[in-house]
């Protein structure tokens, strides 16, 4: 398998809640406090044993390391690190001035699991794994909205096209981390091929 400037909120990416307001920020350095409250405390409150992970699996080169030694506290020191850094990039979703949502979008050379699949147009290609919503809010379009945040920002970072790899026969909110199949299609996005572990890539051109 295989730094983001602080901008204004992405507006046009909002999806309001009654009574509130949504806005999606980049992951940069100074929300990285936010980032860290978010997967302490209520990331993975429904599935206590995904929470050692801190989004870091995808940005790991698996023929390098051992994964599953990995420990919560070392992903979580490595996160910081690389949003320092520049080298770990997505997005926030707030709501009441609560981080409600996550999703891990940056350029494809970023995900070193992926090194073992190149393909000539990596360099031009954003790739989005991971969304994260807390349990209370599942289902109101914050992952529609974080999608749309995701794809605005990679085109302004001057990348042309976008994939993810949806679980289509995944069952339930929380197993769909990776985006349910019909988020993407409706967001326009076609199937580029699909895997025989069930995962299928969609791209889009941005």
């Amino acid at each position: 398998m295989r730094t983001l400037t602080a901008q204004p909120p992405f507006a046009g990416s909002q999806a309001p809640r009654p009574g509130e307001g949504l806005e999606i920020h980049r992951l940069t350095p100074d929300r990285t406090a936010d980032f860290l409250r978010f997967f302490d405390n209520e990331a993975f409150r429904d599935h206590p044993e995904w929470g050692f992970c801190y989004c870091q699996c995808f940005l790991e080169d698996h023929a390098k390391i051992n994964w599953p030694e990995r420990t919560g506290a070392e992903n979580r020191a490595l996160a910081c690190r690389r949003i320092e850094t520049g080298t770990m990039r997505g997005f926030l979703a707030y709501c009441g001035g609560d981080v409600v949502g996550w999703c891990n979008a940056a350029p494809r050379r970023l995900f070193h699991a992926l090194d073992d699949e190149p393909s000539p147009s990596d360099e031009a290609t954003g790739t989005i794994l991971c969304f994260l919503v807390v349990p209370a809010q599942r289902g109101a379009g914050i992952a529609r909205a974080l999608l749309g945040a995701a794809c605005d920002g990679l085109r302004a970072d001057g990348l042309t096209l976008v994939e993810a790899n949806p679980r289509p026969e995944a069952k339930g909110d929380a197993a769909n981390h990776f985006g349910p199949m019909s988020l993407y299609t409706g967001a326009g996005f076609t199937v580029r091929r699909k895997d025989s572990d069930g995962s299928v890539w969609v791209h889009k051109r941005l």
